[in-house]
Protein backbone atom coordinates (compact mmCIF):
# COMPACT_ATOMS: atom_id res chain seq x y z
CA UNK A 1 0.00 0.00 0.00
CA UNK A 2 1.12 3.64 -0.80
CA UNK A 3 -1.39 6.17 -1.19
CA UNK A 4 -0.88 9.84 -0.88
CA UNK A 5 -4.24 10.78 -2.25
CA UNK A 6 -5.62 13.07 0.38
CA UNK A 7 -4.55 15.80 2.86
CA UNK A 8 -4.48 13.82 5.64
CA UNK A 9 -2.13 11.10 4.45
CA UNK A 10 -0.11 9.80 7.28
CA UNK A 11 2.81 12.20 8.35
CA UNK A 12 2.27 14.17 5.80
CA UNK A 13 3.48 11.70 3.41
CA UNK A 14 1.96 8.69 2.03
CA UNK A 15 -0.29 5.89 4.01
CA UNK A 16 1.67 2.77 4.10
CA UNK A 17 -0.15 0.47 6.59
CA UNK A 18 -3.68 1.23 6.56
CA UNK A 19 -5.38 4.55 5.07
CA UNK A 20 -5.92 7.32 7.63
CA UNK A 21 -9.67 7.67 5.85
CA UNK A 22 -9.98 3.90 7.43
CA UNK A 23 -9.50 1.73 3.61
CA UNK A 24 -7.01 -1.13 4.56
CA UNK A 25 -3.85 -1.81 2.44
CA UNK A 26 -5.99 -4.95 0.85
CA UNK A 27 -8.63 -2.74 -0.54
CA UNK A 28 -5.75 0.29 -1.33
CA UNK A 29 -3.64 -2.29 -3.58
CA UNK A 30 -6.54 -3.63 -5.43
CA UNK A 31 -7.86 -0.10 -6.48
CA UNK A 32 -4.53 0.59 -8.12
CA UNK A 33 -4.82 -2.80 -9.67
CA UNK A 34 -8.47 -1.72 -11.31
CA UNK A 35 -6.70 1.88 -12.00
CA UNK A 36 -3.86 -0.37 -14.08
CA UNK A 37 -6.22 -2.15 -15.65
CA UNK A 38 -7.93 0.77 -16.90
CA UNK A 39 -4.95 2.24 -18.14
CA UNK A 40 -4.93 -1.19 -19.97
CA UNK A 41 -8.04 -0.46 -21.38
CA UNK A 42 -7.36 3.21 -22.22
CA UNK A 43 -4.58 2.14 -24.91
CA UNK A 44 -7.24 0.40 -27.03
CA UNK A 45 -10.11 2.76 -26.37
CA UNK A 46 -8.01 5.81 -27.73
CA UNK A 47 -7.20 3.88 -30.79
CA UNK A 48 -10.85 2.75 -31.07
CA UNK A 49 -11.70 6.29 -31.13
CA UNK A 50 -9.21 6.69 -33.72
CA UNK A 51 -11.46 4.77 -35.92
CA UNK A 52 -14.83 6.64 -35.10
CA UNK A 53 -15.79 3.53 -32.15
CA UNK A 54 -17.84 5.02 -28.95
CA UNK A 55 -18.73 2.78 -26.71
CA UNK A 56 -21.41 4.42 -24.33
CA UNK A 57 -21.42 1.80 -22.00
CA UNK A 58 -17.89 1.59 -21.75
CA UNK A 59 -17.75 4.97 -21.46
CA UNK A 60 -20.01 4.89 -18.46
CA UNK A 61 -18.64 2.21 -17.06
CA UNK A 62 -14.97 3.39 -16.91
CA UNK A 63 -16.39 6.87 -15.34
CA UNK A 64 -18.08 4.40 -12.27
CA UNK A 65 -15.14 2.21 -11.78
CA UNK A 66 -12.33 5.63 -11.01
CA UNK A 67 -15.37 7.19 -9.14
CA UNK A 68 -14.80 4.19 -7.36
CA UNK A 69 -11.31 4.43 -6.31
CA UNK A 70 -11.71 7.95 -4.78
CA UNK A 71 -11.22 8.35 -1.04
CA UNK A 72 -14.47 7.41 0.88
CA UNK A 73 -15.82 5.59 -1.48
CA UNK A 74 -15.68 1.86 -1.12
CA UNK A 75 -13.96 0.22 1.26
CA UNK A 76 -15.50 -3.60 0.07
CA UNK A 77 -12.36 -5.40 -1.64
CA UNK A 78 -15.01 -7.99 -3.43
CA UNK A 79 -17.06 -5.08 -5.25
CA UNK A 80 -13.19 -4.45 -7.09
CA UNK A 81 -12.68 -8.16 -7.70
CA UNK A 82 -15.77 -7.38 -10.11
CA UNK A 83 -14.89 -3.70 -11.50
CA UNK A 84 -11.32 -5.61 -12.70
CA UNK A 85 -12.77 -8.57 -14.23
CA UNK A 86 -15.31 -6.28 -16.25
CA UNK A 87 -12.20 -3.80 -17.04
CA UNK A 88 -10.20 -6.58 -18.49
CA UNK A 89 -13.53 -7.92 -20.54
CA UNK A 90 -13.95 -4.61 -22.20
CA UNK A 91 -10.77 -4.44 -22.77
CA UNK A 92 -10.42 -7.56 -24.62
CA UNK A 93 -13.99 -6.57 -26.55
CA UNK A 94 -12.75 -3.47 -27.56
CA UNK A 95 -9.51 -4.75 -28.52
CA UNK A 96 -11.42 -6.82 -31.24
CA UNK A 97 -13.47 -4.00 -32.38
CA UNK A 98 -10.15 -1.92 -32.96
CA UNK A 99 -8.21 -4.87 -35.00
CA UNK A 100 -11.71 -5.35 -37.31
CA UNK A 101 -11.33 -1.91 -37.80
CA UNK A 102 -7.88 -1.77 -39.23
CA UNK A 103 -6.63 -0.05 -36.09
CA UNK A 104 -3.55 -0.76 -33.79
CA UNK A 105 -3.78 -3.42 -30.90
CA UNK A 106 -0.10 -3.95 -30.77
CA UNK A 107 0.88 -2.25 -27.68
CA UNK A 108 4.00 -3.83 -25.41
CA UNK A 109 3.40 -2.65 -22.07
CA UNK A 110 2.30 -5.09 -19.88
CA UNK A 111 -1.04 -3.66 -19.07
CA UNK A 112 -2.35 -4.12 -22.59
CA UNK A 113 -2.44 -7.47 -21.93
CA UNK A 114 -2.53 -7.88 -17.91
CA UNK A 115 -4.56 -10.84 -16.55
CA UNK A 116 -6.39 -10.30 -12.88
CA UNK A 117 -6.18 -12.40 -10.45
CA UNK A 118 -9.80 -14.09 -9.56
CA UNK A 119 -9.78 -13.80 -5.74
CA UNK A 120 -9.54 -10.50 -3.20
CA UNK A 121 -5.78 -12.14 -1.96
CA UNK A 122 -4.37 -12.32 -5.45
CA UNK A 123 -5.74 -9.18 -6.64
CA UNK A 124 -4.18 -7.42 -3.55
CA UNK A 125 -0.65 -9.37 -4.05
CA UNK A 126 -0.43 -8.40 -7.65
CA UNK A 127 -1.48 -4.65 -6.14
CA UNK A 128 1.30 -4.74 -4.29
CA UNK A 129 3.93 -5.87 -6.60
CA UNK A 130 2.68 -3.26 -8.73
CA UNK A 131 3.66 -0.78 -6.57
CA UNK A 132 1.85 1.43 -8.92
CA UNK A 133 1.94 4.95 -7.84
CA UNK A 134 5.79 4.68 -7.05
CA UNK A 135 6.94 3.36 -10.28
CA UNK A 136 4.34 5.83 -12.24
CA UNK A 137 7.75 7.55 -13.07
CA UNK A 138 11.22 7.19 -12.07
CA UNK A 139 11.22 11.14 -12.51
CA UNK A 140 10.03 12.59 -9.12
CA UNK A 141 8.37 15.65 -11.02
CA UNK A 142 7.20 13.97 -13.64
CA UNK A 143 5.01 11.11 -10.94
CA UNK A 144 3.96 14.11 -9.25
CA UNK A 145 2.49 15.84 -12.21
CA UNK A 146 1.47 12.07 -12.94
CA UNK A 147 -0.27 11.58 -9.84
CA UNK A 148 -2.24 15.55 -9.69
CA UNK A 149 -3.45 14.04 -13.13
CA UNK A 150 -4.63 10.56 -11.85
CA UNK A 151 -6.22 12.18 -8.50
CA UNK A 152 -7.96 15.26 -11.28
CA UNK A 153 -9.31 12.47 -13.08
CA UNK A 154 -11.25 10.94 -10.19
CA UNK A 155 -12.97 14.17 -9.25
CA UNK A 156 -13.60 14.77 -12.90
CA UNK A 157 -15.43 11.32 -13.00
CA UNK A 158 -17.48 11.44 -9.48
CA UNK A 159 -19.15 14.47 -11.28
CA UNK A 160 -19.35 13.06 -15.16
CA UNK A 161 -21.18 10.21 -13.07
CA UNK A 162 -22.93 12.30 -10.79
CA UNK A 163 -23.97 14.59 -14.64
CA UNK A 164 -25.08 11.25 -16.26
CA UNK A 165 -27.03 9.91 -13.93
CA UNK A 166 -29.63 12.66 -14.77
CA UNK A 167 -28.93 12.25 -18.39
CA UNK A 168 -26.20 14.71 -19.22
CA UNK A 169 -23.33 13.36 -21.31
CA UNK A 170 -20.51 14.30 -23.41
CA UNK A 171 -17.95 11.72 -25.41
CA UNK A 172 -14.97 14.59 -24.44
CA UNK A 173 -14.94 14.15 -20.96
CA UNK A 174 -14.86 9.78 -21.44
CA UNK A 175 -12.51 10.54 -24.33
CA UNK A 176 -9.40 12.75 -22.07
CA UNK A 177 -9.82 10.26 -19.26
CA UNK A 178 -8.79 7.71 -21.70
CA UNK A 179 -5.76 9.78 -23.29
CA UNK A 180 -4.92 10.49 -19.12
CA UNK A 181 -5.33 7.45 -18.29
CA UNK A 182 -3.04 5.71 -21.03
CA UNK A 183 -0.75 8.65 -20.47
CA UNK A 184 0.00 7.22 -16.97
CA UNK A 185 1.93 4.60 -19.09
CA UNK A 186 4.21 6.60 -20.96
CA UNK A 187 7.89 6.94 -20.33
CA UNK A 188 9.98 9.59 -20.89
CA UNK A 189 7.92 12.29 -20.30
CA UNK A 190 9.23 15.63 -19.07
CA UNK A 191 7.45 18.58 -17.26
CA UNK A 192 7.20 20.38 -20.19
CA UNK A 193 4.70 17.46 -21.55
CA UNK A 194 2.69 16.80 -18.71
CA UNK A 195 1.85 20.23 -17.73
CA UNK A 196 -0.41 21.06 -20.70
CA UNK A 197 -2.10 17.79 -19.95
CA UNK A 198 -2.74 18.61 -16.08
CA UNK A 199 -4.19 22.03 -17.25
CA UNK A 200 -6.59 19.89 -20.05
CA UNK A 201 -7.79 18.22 -17.00
CA UNK A 202 -8.86 21.37 -15.38
CA UNK A 203 -10.59 22.46 -18.71
CA UNK A 204 -12.19 19.15 -19.08
CA UNK A 205 -13.16 19.27 -15.14
CA UNK A 206 -14.95 22.50 -16.01
CA UNK A 207 -17.11 21.16 -18.95
CA UNK A 208 -18.08 17.72 -16.27
CA UNK A 209 -19.33 20.25 -13.80
CA UNK A 210 -20.97 22.90 -16.37
CA UNK A 211 -22.37 19.08 -17.28
CA UNK A 212 -23.47 18.47 -13.69
CA UNK A 213 -24.39 21.81 -13.49
CA UNK A 214 -27.14 21.75 -16.09
CA UNK A 215 -28.44 18.23 -14.83
CA UNK A 216 -29.23 19.66 -11.45
CA UNK A 217 -30.81 22.48 -12.43
CA UNK A 218 -32.93 20.87 -15.83
CA UNK A 219 -33.74 18.19 -13.45
CA UNK A 220 -35.13 20.28 -10.31
CA UNK A 221 -34.64 23.75 -11.25
CA UNK A 222 -32.33 26.68 -10.20
CA UNK A 223 -32.26 26.68 -6.56
CA UNK A 224 -33.45 29.52 -4.30
CA UNK A 225 -32.57 31.25 -1.32
CA UNK A 226 -34.10 28.50 1.42
CA UNK A 227 -34.20 28.92 4.88
CA UNK A 228 -33.22 25.04 6.24
CA UNK A 229 -34.16 24.33 10.22
CA UNK A 230 -30.87 22.87 11.90
CA UNK A 231 -33.39 21.31 14.48
CA UNK A 232 -35.84 18.67 14.53
CA UNK A 233 -40.16 17.56 15.26
CA UNK A 234 -41.88 14.87 16.41
CA UNK A 235 -42.12 11.91 13.53
CA UNK A 236 -40.38 9.25 12.08
CA UNK A 237 -37.09 9.79 9.96
CA UNK A 238 -34.51 9.24 7.81
CA UNK A 239 -31.20 10.81 7.40
CA UNK A 240 -29.35 10.94 3.61
CA UNK A 241 -25.81 11.41 3.24
CA UNK A 242 -23.70 12.21 0.15
CA UNK A 243 -23.58 13.82 -2.73
CA UNK A 244 -26.75 12.40 -4.80
CA UNK A 245 -29.58 14.16 -5.87
CA UNK A 246 -31.52 11.51 -8.00
CA UNK A 247 -31.02 9.22 -5.01
CA UNK A 248 -32.53 12.03 -2.59
CA UNK A 249 -35.34 12.28 -4.95
CA UNK A 250 -35.96 8.81 -4.87
CA UNK A 251 -36.33 8.65 -1.18
CA UNK A 252 -38.41 11.69 -1.06
CA UNK A 253 -41.09 9.82 -3.54
CA UNK A 254 -41.34 6.75 -1.87
CA UNK A 255 -40.91 7.76 1.69
CA UNK A 256 -44.24 10.36 0.89
CA UNK A 257 -46.93 9.71 2.96
CA UNK A 258 -45.49 7.25 4.70
CA UNK A 259 -44.98 9.53 8.17
CA UNK A 260 -41.61 9.76 7.74
CA UNK A 261 -39.50 13.10 7.78
CA UNK A 262 -36.12 13.14 5.49
CA UNK A 263 -33.22 14.76 6.71
CA UNK A 264 -30.25 15.71 5.09
CA UNK A 265 -26.17 15.44 6.02
CA UNK A 266 -23.09 17.35 4.78
CA UNK A 267 -23.26 18.12 1.35
CA UNK A 268 -26.67 17.22 1.24
CA UNK A 269 -27.88 20.08 2.90
CA UNK A 270 -27.75 22.87 -0.63
CA UNK A 271 -31.05 20.12 -1.81
CA UNK A 272 -32.56 22.02 0.02
CA UNK A 273 -32.98 25.05 -2.54
CA UNK A 274 -34.04 23.22 -5.24
CA UNK A 275 -37.81 23.55 -5.88
CA UNK A 276 -38.44 19.98 -7.27
CA UNK A 277 -37.38 19.15 -3.97
CA UNK A 278 -38.15 21.34 -1.70
CA UNK A 279 -41.52 20.52 -2.66
CA UNK A 280 -41.65 17.91 -0.49
CA UNK A 281 -43.42 18.50 2.77
CA UNK A 282 -41.73 15.49 4.48
CA UNK A 283 -38.31 17.33 3.26
CA UNK A 284 -37.65 18.64 6.57
CA UNK A 285 -34.18 19.88 7.83
CA UNK A 286 -30.55 19.37 8.60
CA UNK A 287 -28.65 17.22 10.82
CA UNK A 288 -24.86 17.08 11.76
CA UNK A 289 -21.91 18.98 10.42
CA UNK A 290 -19.35 17.44 8.06
CA UNK A 291 -18.07 13.93 8.10
CA UNK A 292 -15.27 14.33 10.70
CA UNK A 293 -17.95 14.30 13.24
CA UNK A 294 -20.63 11.72 12.23
CA UNK A 295 -19.25 9.14 14.53
CA UNK A 296 -20.51 11.63 17.27
CA UNK A 297 -23.55 12.62 15.51
CA UNK A 298 -25.30 9.13 13.86
CA UNK A 299 -25.73 7.61 17.21
CA UNK A 300 -27.45 10.33 18.07
CA UNK A 301 -29.97 10.09 15.14
CA UNK A 302 -33.30 8.41 15.79
CA UNK A 303 -33.17 6.65 12.86
CA UNK A 304 -31.72 5.01 9.89
CA UNK A 305 -28.95 6.39 7.67
CA UNK A 306 -28.21 6.43 4.00
CA UNK A 307 -25.09 6.83 2.45
CA UNK A 308 -25.10 7.66 -1.42
CA UNK A 309 -21.92 8.61 -2.88
CA UNK A 310 -19.02 8.80 0.05
CA UNK A 311 -18.30 6.18 2.65
CA UNK A 312 -17.34 6.21 6.27
CA UNK A 313 -15.01 4.64 8.78
CA UNK A 314 -16.39 1.54 9.58
CA UNK A 315 -19.44 1.98 11.61
CA UNK A 316 -19.42 1.09 15.25
CA UNK A 317 -21.53 -1.78 16.08
CA UNK A 318 -23.61 0.04 18.63
CA UNK A 319 -25.32 2.03 15.02
CA UNK A 320 -23.92 -0.39 11.84
CA UNK A 321 -27.14 -2.09 11.46
CA UNK A 322 -29.11 0.79 10.83
CA UNK A 323 -26.73 2.32 8.20
CA UNK A 324 -27.09 1.96 4.11
CA UNK A 325 -25.29 1.88 1.15
CA UNK A 326 -26.24 2.51 -2.35
CA UNK A 327 -24.38 2.98 -5.73
CA UNK A 328 -20.64 3.08 -5.79
CA UNK A 329 -20.59 3.29 -1.94
CA UNK A 330 -19.58 0.07 0.01
CA UNK A 331 -18.35 -1.33 2.90
CA UNK A 332 -18.15 -5.27 4.14
CA UNK A 333 -21.17 -6.11 6.56
CA UNK A 334 -23.19 -3.09 5.88
CA UNK A 335 -26.50 -3.38 3.62
CA UNK A 336 -25.69 -2.44 0.51
CA UNK A 337 -29.07 -1.72 -1.65
CA UNK A 338 -28.33 -2.20 -5.52
CA UNK A 339 -31.81 -1.39 -7.10
CA UNK A 340 -33.09 1.65 -5.32
CA UNK A 341 -36.05 0.18 -3.79
CA UNK A 342 -35.32 1.99 -0.46
CA UNK A 343 -38.06 -0.37 0.90
CA UNK A 344 -35.63 -1.64 3.59
CA UNK A 345 -34.75 1.56 4.45
CA UNK A 346 -38.38 2.81 5.41
CA UNK A 347 -38.92 -0.23 7.42
CA UNK A 348 -36.26 0.71 9.70
CA UNK A 349 -37.35 3.94 9.82
CA UNK A 350 -40.82 2.35 11.21
CA UNK A 351 -39.12 0.35 13.30
CA UNK A 352 -36.86 3.03 15.04
CA UNK A 353 -38.65 5.76 17.62
CA UNK A 354 -37.82 8.75 15.42
CA UNK A 355 -37.65 12.10 17.04
CA UNK A 356 -40.06 12.51 20.00
CA UNK A 357 -39.78 16.10 20.77
CA UNK A 358 -39.65 19.59 19.12
CA UNK A 359 -36.36 21.47 18.67
CA UNK A 360 -35.34 24.39 17.44
CA UNK A 361 -31.87 24.99 16.80
CA UNK A 362 -31.89 27.58 14.41
CA UNK A 363 -31.80 27.66 10.49
CA UNK A 364 -28.97 28.58 7.72
CA UNK A 365 -30.02 29.11 4.45
CA UNK A 366 -28.72 27.91 0.88
CA UNK A 367 -29.62 28.12 -2.41
CA UNK A 368 -27.52 31.26 -3.35
CA UNK A 369 -26.41 29.28 -6.69
CA UNK A 370 -25.18 31.49 -9.48
CA UNK A 371 -28.68 32.30 -11.20
CA UNK A 372 -29.91 33.31 -7.06
CA UNK A 373 -26.85 35.94 -6.68
CA UNK A 374 -27.06 37.16 -10.48
CA UNK A 375 -30.08 37.96 -10.29
CA UNK A 376 -28.99 40.50 -7.26
CA UNK A 377 -25.85 41.23 -9.29
CA UNK A 378 -27.09 44.86 -9.64
CA UNK A 379 -27.16 45.87 -6.23
CA UNK A 380 -23.91 43.82 -5.28
CA UNK A 381 -22.24 45.86 -8.15
CA UNK A 382 -23.69 49.58 -7.05
CA UNK A 383 -22.43 48.16 -3.42
CA UNK A 384 -19.37 47.55 -4.51
CA UNK A 385 -19.09 51.16 -5.98
CA UNK A 386 -20.07 52.74 -3.27
CA UNK A 387 -17.66 51.12 -1.30
CA UNK A 388 -20.12 49.30 0.93
CA UNK A 389 -18.40 46.08 -0.13
CA UNK A 390 -14.57 45.92 0.38
CA UNK A 391 -13.86 42.52 -0.53
CA UNK A 392 -15.50 39.14 -1.79
CA UNK A 393 -13.78 35.83 -0.16
CA UNK A 394 -14.83 32.50 -1.37
CA UNK A 395 -14.25 30.30 1.29
CA UNK A 396 -14.34 26.54 0.97
CA UNK A 397 -13.67 23.25 -0.38
CA UNK A 398 -13.44 19.99 1.64
CA UNK A 399 -13.56 19.44 5.32
CA UNK A 400 -11.62 16.80 7.53
CA UNK A 401 -10.40 15.84 10.98
CA UNK A 402 -7.02 16.73 10.83
CA UNK A 403 -5.61 19.62 13.37
CA UNK A 404 -5.57 22.97 12.13
CA UNK A 405 -8.79 23.22 9.95
CA UNK A 406 -10.38 25.45 12.77
CA UNK A 407 -7.98 28.50 10.97
CA UNK A 408 -11.27 28.90 8.13
CA UNK A 409 -13.72 28.78 10.88
CA UNK A 410 -11.15 31.90 12.59
CA UNK A 411 -10.88 33.30 8.96
CA UNK A 412 -14.56 33.83 8.39
CA UNK A 413 -15.67 34.70 11.86
CA UNK A 414 -12.36 37.62 11.58
CA UNK A 415 -13.73 38.93 7.56
CA UNK A 416 -14.60 42.44 8.25
CA UNK A 417 -18.35 43.64 8.35
CA UNK A 418 -17.96 45.40 4.98
CA UNK A 419 -16.75 41.98 3.04
CA UNK A 420 -18.52 39.06 1.91
CA UNK A 421 -18.10 35.01 2.35
CA UNK A 422 -19.39 33.40 -0.35
CA UNK A 423 -18.72 29.09 0.40
CA UNK A 424 -19.26 25.84 -0.83
CA UNK A 425 -18.78 22.37 -0.28
CA UNK A 426 -18.39 20.59 3.06
CA UNK A 427 -15.45 23.07 4.19
CA UNK A 428 -18.67 25.46 5.10
CA UNK A 429 -19.35 23.14 8.13
CA UNK A 430 -16.74 24.85 9.90
CA UNK A 431 -18.52 28.33 9.65
CA UNK A 432 -22.08 27.78 7.83
CA UNK A 433 -24.05 28.36 11.21
CA UNK A 434 -22.57 31.54 11.57
CA UNK A 435 -24.57 34.90 10.98
CA UNK A 436 -22.45 37.47 9.78
CA UNK A 437 -25.54 39.86 9.01
CA UNK A 438 -25.77 41.67 5.97
CA UNK A 439 -24.61 44.10 3.91
CA UNK A 440 -27.95 46.32 1.73
CA UNK A 441 -30.28 43.40 2.63
CA UNK A 442 -27.74 40.66 1.11
CA UNK A 443 -26.10 37.83 3.77
CA UNK A 444 -22.53 38.76 4.09
CA UNK A 445 -22.35 34.44 4.27
CA UNK A 446 -23.91 33.07 0.79
CA UNK A 447 -23.78 28.82 0.42
CA UNK A 448 -22.97 28.84 -2.75
CA UNK A 449 -23.62 24.35 -2.87
CA UNK A 450 -21.81 21.46 -3.17
CA UNK A 451 -18.21 20.85 -4.01
CA UNK A 452 -19.58 20.69 -7.76
CA UNK A 453 -20.70 23.98 -7.23
CA UNK A 454 -17.79 25.46 -7.66
CA UNK A 455 -18.83 25.96 -11.30
CA UNK A 456 -21.46 28.30 -9.88
CA UNK A 457 -18.71 30.11 -8.09
CA UNK A 458 -16.93 30.81 -11.15
CA UNK A 459 -19.72 31.92 -13.24
CA UNK A 460 -20.62 34.22 -10.74
CA UNK A 461 -16.93 35.70 -10.47
CA UNK A 462 -16.51 35.30 -14.74
CA UNK A 463 -20.00 37.49 -14.75
CA UNK A 464 -18.80 40.33 -12.09
CA UNK A 465 -15.44 40.79 -14.13
CA UNK A 466 -18.04 41.65 -17.07
CA UNK A 467 -19.63 43.90 -15.22
CA UNK A 468 -16.65 45.79 -13.94
CA UNK A 469 -15.19 45.11 -17.42
CA UNK A 470 -11.85 43.61 -15.93
CA UNK A 471 -10.07 40.15 -15.35
CA UNK A 472 -11.24 38.26 -12.74
CA UNK A 473 -7.76 38.14 -11.08
CA UNK A 474 -8.58 41.86 -10.91
CA UNK A 475 -11.72 41.32 -9.01
CA UNK A 476 -11.70 42.27 -5.23
CA UNK A 477 -12.08 38.67 -4.84
CA UNK A 478 -9.49 35.84 -2.85
CA UNK A 479 -9.99 32.29 -2.53
CA UNK A 480 -8.96 30.59 0.46
CA UNK A 481 -9.50 27.18 -0.19
CA UNK A 482 -9.36 23.57 1.84
CA UNK A 483 -8.75 20.34 0.36
CA UNK A 484 -9.14 16.86 1.30
CA UNK A 485 -9.88 14.77 -1.66
CA UNK A 486 -9.31 14.36 -4.89
CA UNK A 487 -12.41 16.41 -6.27
CA UNK A 488 -10.77 19.03 -4.61
CA UNK A 489 -7.88 18.24 -6.93
CA UNK A 490 -10.17 18.51 -10.08
CA UNK A 491 -11.28 21.72 -9.19
CA UNK A 492 -8.01 23.31 -8.49
CA UNK A 493 -6.79 21.93 -11.74
CA UNK A 494 -9.81 23.88 -13.48
CA UNK A 495 -9.19 27.15 -11.30
CA UNK A 496 -5.64 27.01 -12.91
CA UNK A 497 -6.47 26.15 -16.19
CA UNK A 498 -8.76 29.21 -15.55
CA UNK A 499 -5.63 31.53 -15.09
CA UNK A 500 -7.00 32.51 -11.33
CA UNK A 501 -4.35 33.25 -9.55
CA UNK A 502 -3.55 33.69 -5.92
CA UNK A 503 -5.46 31.01 -4.27
CA UNK A 504 -4.66 29.85 -1.04
CA UNK A 505 -4.63 26.13 -0.28
CA UNK A 506 -4.78 24.22 3.38
CA UNK A 507 -4.38 23.16 6.17
CA UNK A 508 -1.11 21.43 4.18
CA UNK A 509 0.01 21.49 0.88
CA UNK A 510 -0.75 18.09 -1.00
CA UNK A 511 1.66 15.30 -0.45
CA UNK A 512 2.49 14.41 -4.07
CA UNK A 513 3.50 17.65 -4.68
CA UNK A 514 7.41 17.57 -5.37
CA UNK A 515 9.45 21.01 -4.88
CA UNK A 516 9.54 21.36 -8.31
CA UNK A 517 6.42 21.61 -9.46
CA UNK A 518 5.05 23.61 -6.32
CA UNK A 519 7.91 25.79 -7.44
CA UNK A 520 6.42 25.41 -10.93
CA UNK A 521 2.85 26.84 -9.55
CA UNK A 522 4.22 29.02 -7.35
CA UNK A 523 6.03 31.11 -10.00
CA UNK A 524 2.98 30.79 -12.51
CA UNK A 525 -0.48 31.16 -10.61
CA UNK A 526 1.04 32.23 -7.26
CA UNK A 527 -0.40 29.56 -5.53
CA UNK A 528 0.51 29.69 -1.61
CA UNK A 529 -0.04 27.66 1.63
CA UNK A 530 -2.82 29.25 3.72
CA UNK A 531 -0.42 31.23 6.63
CA UNK A 532 -0.03 29.97 10.24
CA UNK A 533 -3.21 32.22 11.75
CA UNK A 534 -5.88 33.72 9.42
CA UNK A 535 -4.94 37.45 10.78
CA UNK A 536 -1.75 37.09 8.59
CA UNK A 537 -3.59 36.49 5.31
CA UNK A 538 -6.10 38.61 5.84
CA UNK A 539 -3.51 41.31 6.49
CA UNK A 540 -1.83 40.44 2.90
CA UNK A 541 -5.02 40.67 1.12
CA UNK A 542 -6.73 44.08 2.42
CA UNK A 543 -3.83 45.70 3.58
Amino acid sequence: MYCNQCEQTAKGVACTKIGVCGKNAQVADIEDVLIYALCGLSLFANEARQKGIIDDAMDRFTMEAVFSTLTNVDFDPERFVILVKKTVELREAVKAKVAAAGGNVDFTHPAASFTPADTVDGLAKQGEELNFIPSLDVDDNVRSLKQTLLYGLKGIAAYGDHAAILGQSDPVVPGFMYEALAALLAEGLTIEDCVPVAMKAGEINLKAMELLDTANTGTYGDPVPTSVPLGHRPNKCILITGHDLHDLELLLKQTEGKGIDIYTHGEMLPCHGYPELKKYDHFYGHFGTAWQNQHKEFPNFPGPVLFTTNCIQKPREDYADRIFTTGLVGWPGIKHIEDKDFSQVIDKALAMDGWQDDADNGSVMVGFAHNAVLGVADKIIEAVKNKDIRHFFLVGGCDGAKPGRDYFTKFVEQVPSDCMVLTLACGKFRFFDKDLGDIGGIPRLLDVGQCNDAYSAIQIAVALAGAFECDVNDLPLSMIISWYEQKAVAILLTLLYLGIKDIRLGPSLPAFISPAVLEFLVNTFDIKPVADTPEEDLKAILG
